[in-house]
């Protein structure tokens, strides 16, 4: 795994540049930079959603650096499926340029468009399916069929001059999926025949063995809950997983319930996957949320946002008691996704908050109410053995997936050289067969924190910590310069310290001798004699209360 940074060389022509721009160690921020003779592709551009240590935050985007001055060159986004970790970033890329044309699927682009929509962007977009092949610039595309818990998903392969890169989006090998469409392993094998230089893998799921059980398997599940709920049903899911609201709505209906959705996510994305007909809603299931107060507990379901514990969804808002559905004795919630990594302590106090409210909450660790939309080890080896690529770039996935889908490779015969464990930033020559490591850009998080974007910093961040886990102490004190003299003060105030003020009353004697002492040192400057306070105060503070608080003192001249 490359630690240091260093800038690669010059491109030269004919070669093909890849440049994983996120994705790599993280679950999110998928995105991907090609070039070749002077012009970019991007495939994909989506978030990460924040975790604890990451307060305030609503996303985080990946780091444009790469391609920010280069943005006249870029041909094209092409979305490889609707996924917020894969397009959710878009209307931030197109804020920097609003006619970068977005390629995808009817489904990908009708999401797309619909988010561009709330920023006030109208897209140029061209929908593709699976078989078509498109030419932009000096790449030629071809898309492949694949199958993921959303519908619509495509791989892509990107033919140039200098090889051919295959890449997967997310994906999965299911035999007998809800919608028909089975991942083309035909296409795959075709273009392996033909010669696949560089192969970029989903890793999700590479360190779990086996195959990943069939979605419908959810479906009887998913019944047998409903059946057995004797008042309300609340299911929460991805607001874009088309085929676990199929089943839910499938469930309810055979169990005579109406289905009201809410977030407003879930309803647009529902919305739009109903109309298009990727969502087959039976007759006289869904109901207006307003309405559904009307309809016998035991004849409701809500099918809501919030299955990763995100503190303003609808299923955090139940659990503290801050939404309209009051759940209680009798109600029965289910978390139908997957725990996303870093998500699972706000996810099990979501747990722990609506049971200790008298629900039966039913998640995968006690039902199979969820199967995951990412091949597993077996199928992985099957493609690899399949397309038997030249070399291998496992990407979406932490560090841990990312090592076990490059093992997967290894295994598989090919050579441990040509398979690549790559980070954000690293850059990846392709030329002639040979993929090579040629530099490591120095990239980071780009934080949107309300309309501010890449405002915020890590320090900030780490401020906000402090402020939140530690307290905060400030100290104003009015001084003569000359002699050091406390003239007003020192006035310590404190918030989230947990100790009345007048526990300050033992440190004020030891301010007033540090600034007589800076006095006689020829100390002068408030700023200086700021930073004296700051540091007798932190010293006395974690002395005597083992803490570390965010103290801000203030010296004022007399």
């Amino acid at each position: 795994m490359p630690t240091s940074v260093y800038s690669p060389p010059a491109l030269k022509k004919g070669t093909l540049r890849v440049i994983p721009i996120g994705g790599l160690g993280e679950v999110g921020r998928n995105m991907t930079s090609f070039e070749i003779d002077g012009k970019i592709l991007i495939v994909d551009c989506g978030v990460l959603f924040p975790e604890e240590h990451q307060p305030g935050v609503d996303l985080i985007l990946p780091d444009f650096t790469p391609i920010k001055d280069r943005l006249d060159d870029v041909v094209g986004v092409v979305l490889t499926h609707g996924h917020e970790d894969h397009i959710g970033a878009v209307p931030y890329l197109l804020r920097l340029r609003k006619d970068i044309p977005l390629i995808g699927s009817g489904l990908t682009l009708a999401l797309v468009e619909a988010k561009l929509k709330e920023h006030r962007i109208q897209p140029y977009s061209l929908t593709v399916k699976e078989g078509q092949k498109e030419q932009l610039g000096p790449f030629d595309l071809e898309f492949v069929a694949v199958n993921h818990s959303i519908p619509d998903a495509l791989a892509v392969a990107i033919k140039t001059s200098a090889g051919t890169v295959l890449a997967t989006g997310d994906f999965k090998m299911d035999q007998l999926p809800l919608d028909g469409r089975l991942t083309d392993l035909r296409e795959f094998a075709r273009l392996g025949q033909e010669g696949v230089d560089l192969f970029l893998v989903d890793s999700t799921n590479a360190d779990v063995p086996g195959f990943t059980p069939l979605e419908r398997s959810i479906g009887p599940v998913l019944d047998q809950v409903i059946a057995r709920a004797p008042r309300r049903v609340i299911v929460a899911s991805f607001s874009s997983h088309v085929h676990r609201v199929q089943q839910v709505l499938d469930a309810a209906h055979s169990n005579g319930r109406r289905v009201a959705l809410l977030g407003r996510s879930m309803v647009r994305n529902m919305t739009i996957a109903a109309d298009l007909g990727y969502l087959k809603v039976p007759e006289n299931v869904l109901i207006d949320y307003k309405k559904a107060k009307d309809v016998p507990d035991d004849k409701i379901v809500y099918m809501s946002t919030g299955s990763q514990g995100e503190p303003m969804a609808v299923l955090s808002r139940m659990a503290n008691m801050d939404h309209a559905i009051e759940v209680g004795d009798g109600d029965t919630v289910i978390l139908a996704s997957s725990q996303i990594p870093g998500n699972e302590n706000a996810i099990y106090r979501v747990i722990d908050g609506l049971t200790k409210l008298g629900a039966n909450v039913v998640h995968k660790g006690n039902a199979k109410v969820h199967v995951s939309g990412h091949a597993a080890a077996g199928e992985l080896l099957y493609c690899y053995n399949i397309i038997k690529p030249k070399n291998v770039l496992p990407v979406h996935g932490e560090y841990r997936h990312l090592v076990a889908n490059a093992k997967l490779a290894i295994d598989t015969g090919v050579p441990e050289e040509n398979t690549i464990l790559a980070e954000d930033g690293t850059v990846i020559d392709l030329r002639d067969g040979v993929a090579e490591v040629v530099g490591q850009l120095d990239l980071g998080f780009v934080y949107v924190d309300g309309s501010s974007v890449g405002e915020i910093t890590d320090a900030d961040l780490k401020d906000r910590r402090i402020l939140g886990e530690e307290g905060f102490i400030s100290i104003i004190v009015v001084v003569d310069v000359q002699t050091g003299k406390v003239i007003v003060g020192p006035e310590i105030h404190a918030r989230g310290f947990a100790e009345d003020d007048r526990v300050f009353d033992g440190v004020k004697p030891k301010i007033e001798q540090a600034l007589a002492e800076a006095a006689r040192n020829g100390v002068r400057d408030p700023h200086a004699l700021s930073q004296i306070v700051r540091r007798t105060v932190g010293r006395w503070v974690n002395t005597s209360y083992r803490r570390r608080p965010m103290i801000v003192p203030l010296v004022i001249e007399a």
